[in-house]
């Protein structure tokens, strides 16, 4: 497995042969509360797991399918819950922009500043990203070959920023449907920065259902663990405790109770491949601060 620099991202590393590290979270902000216990849920399970977790959620959702569909709290009240967040839990945060503009802000309160997949070749937002001086995940679009990456990491890095993740989430295949190229891992790993696996974004059928977009999460289980045993850093897991409500990407997010045994077995595929021991669990560990 080709290796990768260390990403340091809050209290934890991603890349350079540290543990496998997840990014969890609801797709949007629903609520303060909801965004809260979810967070304290999943540092709950990764404590558990002894597993380095990044909360995700974003404060609007600019690239709905319907312009009738819930985008989120909006900039400034977004990002006051995720740095409440922050604050009450201890755990790294990731929340994506869409402007330029909005790079600084996002900045101040998250460690990982993210660019959406259909953002990922605008190159004033991945400047200014960049220029945050924050970790910066960018998605390879769906439309891109794993190779095409270079040039959007070129132009992170070349502001002095080596602070890069890439995450694959799929590609284009034919109409209302995505693929994931299991070759994309190992390719995008030779670049030298962390690879994430983007799990649920990957089994959306964009557009599929009238006005939202459709989705297969009876996948996400078998899709996760091939990806991982190609060999990835980190895997990104959309999460609601009841995806059928949940108010973006519910017909592709994992439910909550389904997520520690998910871990579990992703860590011990990750360990094989890797060939090293599993992290111990800590059963009954007191839920405090970071895994």
């Amino acid at each position: 497995m080709v290796g990768v620099k260390p990403v340091p991202i809050g209290a934890l590393t991603v890349g350079g042969g540290n543990p496998l590290a997840f990014i969890a979270g609801p797709c949007v902000i629903e609520s303060a509360a909801h965004a809260l216990d979810l967070a304290l849920e999943i540092r709950a399970i990764a404590r558990r797991c002894g597993v380095p977790v990044i909360f995700k959620a974003s404060y609007d959702k600019a690239n709905r399918t319907s312009r009738h569909s819930f985008r989120g709290p909006g900039l400034n009240e977004g990002l006051q819950i995720l740095a409440d967040i922050k604050s009450k839990t201890g755990l790294p945060i990731l929340t994506d922009i869409h402007e330029p503009s909005q790079a600084a802000a996002a900045a101040a309160v998250a460690d990982v500043v993210q660019i959406p997949a259909f953002l990922s070749r605008q190159t004033d937002l991945l400047v200014a990203a960049a220029r945050t001086g924050k970790a910066v995940n960018v998605k390879k679009g769906q439309f891109l070959a794993p190779r095409d990456i270079k040039h959007v990491v070129d132009k992170i890095t070349a502001e002095g920023n080596e602070s890069v993740l890439v995450t694959e989430r799929g590609v284009s295949f034919g109409y209302n449907d995505l693929v994931v190229d299991m070759r994309a891992f190992p390719i995008l790993r030779e670049f030298g920065y962390p690879v994430v696996f983007d799990v649920t974004h990957s089994l959306q059928l964009p557009g599929a259902g009238d006005g939202v977009s459709a989705g297969l999460a009876e996948y996400i289980e078998p899709l996760a663990a091939a990806g991982v045993a190609a060999g990835v850093d980190a895997v990104f897991l959309e999460v609601h405790e009841d995806p059928a409500r949940a108010r973006s990407d519910a017909a592709s997010a994992l439910r909550l109770d389904r997520l520690e045994a998910l871990i579990g077995r992703l860590t011990r595929i990750d360990e094989s491949a890797r060939g090293r021991p599993a992290p111990p669990r800590r059963s009954g560990a007191r839920d405090e601060g970071q895994p």
